[in-house]
């Protein structure tokens, strides 16, 4: 388990290389100048050369990509041309709004899913199954946007339940800064009124977010139940007389989600890069709507700190989802 854990953070450089290397490139070759962006559509030419001097885009392309990788290894994911603050800074104030948001999103499509992917197995072409295919298909194939824009219209335009964007009412002051989940914070510190407002603002947004990965997993739930469900193992513990809910628990569930675990895990992943379209829709303050503002601006800095933010917790989320196979597969140790 250490070797393995020593090798996939020692492939951790070549994979925030290759990112960062695509990345910075492809931000190159975006017709636009920061600099004009920076200085004003008045500016004259001699203080966008000063102001180009000062970002070091006068610099050839590799010459600034040397020294942007030179202060990565530092910690230093540089400055945001918009908000004028160390990237890193900015994304550490965002991220738990994201992370939170990401969180609750993962936790419906698990709740939800599993459960629906073992029921459309068990009741394999029933109701319950096309029903099931039905709504997966739903959630694979409708954009987040549209999904978005139809939920905020019905349950804030036409029932007026739940609020359209922010992550807690104006007229309420967040509850102390402990963890910057504010359903969490606002639970240790007692303040069940920033709690009801605050789980009222993520309910929306969380559910969109949580669409598609909830349709993701459900198919491969029920496509790995139905393969355990004709297994020897599970046949014999039937005649043996175990029956319900322990009997798919324990021998179908179980080994069922070996597999499944990889999706699960990707899934989590994607709701953190997938939350930037509804971040936006929805006025949420986390690194998505960041990086969308960053990129109307030309804030190259802050496009590469958000894409490096990402691959590092791509890589991390993968390693836990190796470390889970020796929990749910003792025979992986051996």
């Amino acid at each position: 388990m250490a070797k393995m854990i020593f090798k996939r953070l020692f492939l951790l450089v070549f994979v925030v290389f290759g990112v960062t290397f695509i990345t910075f490139f492809l931000s190159n070759i975006i017709p636009g100048d920061p600099a004009s962006m920076m200085a004003g559509q008045r500016a004259n030419e001699e203080t966008l050369e000063q102001v180009r001097k000062q970002l070091g885009l006068d610099q050839p392309v590799l010459t600034q990509y040397a020294h942007y990788m030179q202060g990565l290894l530092s910690g230093d994911l540089g400055t945001s041309i918009r908000t004028q603050k160390p990237v890193l800074d900015d994304l550490l104030v965002f991220f738990p709004a994201t992370l939170e948001l990401a969180t609750l999103a993962f936790f419906i499509a698990i709740v939800i899913g599993i459960p629906l992917g073992i029921l459309a197995a068990v009741k394999k072409n029933t109701f319950w199954d096309h029903a099931s295919r039905i709504f997966t298909i739903s959630g694979i194939s409708t954009p987040v946007f549209w999904s978005g824009l139809v939920v905020i219209f019905i349950f804030y335009g036409l029932l007026g339940w739940f609020p359209a964007n922010g992550r807690i009412d104006m007229h309420i002051n967040p509850p102390t800064h402990v963890t910057g989940f504010y359903l969490l914070d606002s639970l240790l510190s007692g303040d069940f009124v920033a709690f009801q407002s605050s789980l009222r603002h993520i309910i929306l947004p969380a559910i969109v977010l949580s669409f598609a990965q909830l349709a993701i997993i459900t198919r491969q739930v029920r496509a790995s139940m139905l393969e355990v469900l004709e297994k020897e193992y599970f046949r014999t513990a039937m005649a043996n007389g175990i029956h319900g809910p322990y009997l798919l628990i324990k021998y179908g569930l179980r080994n069922a989600l070996i597999p499944t675990i990889t999706i699960i895990g990707v899934s989590f992943g994607a709701l953190l890069g997938g939350a930037v379209v509804t971040e936006t829709i929805f006025g949420w303050p986390g690194m998505g709507r960041y990086v969308v503002q960053s990129i109307s601006y030309l804030d190259f800095p802050a496009m590469m700190g958000f894409t490096v933010f990402i691959s590092i917790g791509y890589v991390i989320i993968n390693l836990i989802v190796d470390l889970s196979y020796y929990v749910l597969n003792p025979q992986i140790k051996e």
